[in-house]
């Protein structure tokens, strides 16, 4: 460069990815620990692949189908939790407890990717047209018929039961209106 050169030499390595795509949904997920959901976007997870923004619009035409992939990694995530919660428990009615404890754990762990999931409107068209089928949503309600089964009473009241009440523990302590105490979380859900 001349002393007159006004430019700036910047070397940038160049991103050479197998899958660029993982590597995005990878990045929103680190970015979604570290933030709220409100602040994540596109830039910033392009960013910090350390690709350009339109590089994302490849894989994602907007934020929203970004939003709607991490949602569903995140519903795989706490299926793969919950699963290994409930065989640790050695599978049953011990298992189905698991199952929810993991859940609200889950929760308390990735609260804005949990509520990503569960309190943004990005999975509603799969959820209304009932093609949500996750290894969470399997597992309830497997569980549930355990439950029905051995307890009376339909699956699918049972399936709500559940979800209700590990939902509702989840959504109390991640707002702060009861403490994210794991004696709590045992001796609900029981």
């Amino acid at each position: 460069m001349d002393r007159n050169d006004n430019s700036v030499n910047i070397k940038k390595a160049a991103y050479h990815h197998g899958d660029l795509r993982a590597a995005l949904i990878a990045e929103g997920l680190r970015l979604l620990a570290e933030r709220d959901l409100d602040s994540l976007s596109l830039r910033a997870v392009a960013r910090g692949v350390g690709v350009t923004a339109t590089s994302v619009y490849r894989h994602f035409p907007d934020k929203e189908a970004l939003l709607t992939a991490l949602a569903l990694e995140g519903l795989a995530q706490l299926g793969v939790a919950q699963h290994a919660a409930a065989q640790a428990a050695g599978g049953g009615c011990t298992g189905f407890a698991a199952t929810g404890r993991a859940y609200v754990r889950f929760a308390l762990a990735n609260p804005a990717l949990f509520r990503l999931i569960f309190a943004s409107p990005v999975l509603a068209p799969a959820k209304a047209a009932g093609t949500l089928d996750t290894e969470a949503t399997r597992l309830l309600r497997a569980n549930a018929a355990l439950v029905a089964a051995q307890q009376g009473g339909e699956v699918a009241t049972r399936a709500i039961e559940a979800w209700a009440l590990v939902h509702g523990l989840a959504m109390l302590m991640l707002d702060g209106q009861i403490p994210p105490d794991e004696t709590i979380i045992d001796e609900v859900i029981g």
